[in-house]
């Protein structure tokens, strides 16, 4: 097994960026989810409820940002992120945490392209304030997460994927990966063979598997157009041979990193042991 796709989601439910190679820290790949926006309240804001998020295509350049919208009918715009803007507490699900607010120029471009009502606010991770991985999955106490939705990495399957495209009745609603938003994808011949892993390695990073990953609206959610698909696809056929009563509808696991390392598109990919 190899990795085939490397991602970074430098703003948490804008466009990613596909990379030939990431860089592991404790808490993610660097660059990856140290962004979002939240609303008046501090709350997280995703394309569960704003789904033309994926139409805002993100560039990295040093601390500088550059922020498109795509089709570009909008004027694009360029900052640069800051660690000491005005503090502000925020939500992700109910972890709680302190950001860096990063200005009014970004609020008011992400107002002004979207056409929105509300004022939103793009914040940063503050490097001062930790977010810890919930206990009940975490490996150490000192587990940490970007403003991922819950856990440092996500691991999808190629093998998986088509097999639930297969299942789909109409082939012109089978769907592409980036619909999982994952930050690793593996290529198998065994479809969801990682529900039986426990823990692998990737390079020279040892990674243990937590959590499979229940699944929303956002797989329904075109990542170019920001479209939904109007017959649920792919949750839809994703809920007839894989909802696991409380644990939801489930793709791809989430990974907690035991190293530091590089993790690069044609690593070897080793299982290291199984789920009991």
């Amino acid at each position: 097994m190899k990795v085939t796709e490397v991602w970074i989601y430098p703003i948490k439910s804008c466009r990613g960026i596909s990379l030939p190679e990431a860089t592991v820290t404790p808490k993610g790949f660097a660059g990856d989810r140290e962004l979002m926006w939240v609303d008046e309240t501090g709350k997280f804001i995703t394309q569960r409820q704003y789904p033309d998020l994926a139409r805002v295509r993100v560039q990295l350049e040093g601390e500088a940002i550059a922020l498109t919208l795509d089709p570009e009918t909008a004027e694009p715009l360029r900052f640069e992120s800051t660690l000491s803007g005005t503090e502000l507490a925020v939500q992700v699900w109910r972890s709680r945490t302190i950001a860096i607010d990063q200005g009014d120029e970004a609020a008011a471009w992400l107002q002004a392209a979207l056409g929105l009502t509300e004022n939103f606010r793009l914040v940063r991770q503050s490097p001062q304030y930790r977010r810890a991985v919930n206990p009940e999955y975490a490996l150490e106490e000192d587990d940490s997460v970007s403003f991922a939705d819950g856990y440092p990495f996500l691991l999808t399957n190629t093998a998986s994927l088509a097999d639930l495209n297969s299942r789909i009745d109409n082939e012109s609603q089978s769907v592409p990966m980036n619909r999982f938003r994952p930050n690793i994808v593996i290529e198998s011949d065994r479809p969801f063979a990682e529900d039986g892993w426990r823990s692998l390695q990737i390079g020279e990073v040892v990674f243990e598997l937590v959590k499979s990953c229940d699944r929303c609206i956002v797989t329904t959610t075109d990542q170019q157009t920001g479209a939904r698909n109007p017959l649920r696809e792919p949750l839809k056929t994703l809920s007839t041979f894989r909802q696991f009563g409380r644990q939801g509808i489930l793709f791809g696991e989430n990974m907690i990193p035991r190293n530091a390392g590089i993790v690069r598109v044609g690593d070897d990919v080793r299982v290291l042991s199984l789920t009991a």
